[in-house]
């Protein structure tokens, strides 16, 4: 799978700390919101979770951030599946300033697909296959 961008927004003051910089929760946060778009282009969207009692949940996310966001910057996330197996999905997120295309944090993530009764792992559906 190529790169695709699953978030774009602004950084507002309010996602930045006392050292004037976007503040780590706000990263994992824009991170999130690529997540679940990354996850709807491939076919695992809100009604699929909620009609099959499906979820998924995150293992492991590794983060590096390579330069600071301030307030009034614009980013964007481009993201790519690296792996599929059984129950697992592993895909990494590049976040970049829209103004000079640089990139100041990448995050690699892996997640499970669970049974949201049963509170366990479960096969993926094979419409991720494709990928």
């Amino acid at each position: 799978m190529k790169h695709i961008k699953t978030f774009q927004g602004t950084i507002s003051a309010s996602d930045c700390d006392h050292n004037n910089h976007m503040n780590v929760m706000y990263y994992v946060g824009k991170f999130d919101q690529g997540t679940w778009e990354l996850f709807s282009i491939i076919g695992l969207t809100s009604d699929y979770f909620k009609e099959q009692h499906r979820g998924m949940v995150a293992l492991e996310q590794h983060i590096t951030y390579t330069k600071e966001v301030v307030a009034g910057d614009i980013i964007y996330v481009e993201s790519k599946i690296n792996s599929i197996s059984d129950k697992i999905i592993k895909f990494t997120h590049n976040m970049y300033l829209q103004t000079s295309k640089e990139l100041v944090a990448t995050t690699t993530i892996v997640g499970l697909h669970i049974d949201t009764v049963k509170r366990k792992g479960v096969p993926l559906p094979l419409l991720v296959d494709r990928f």
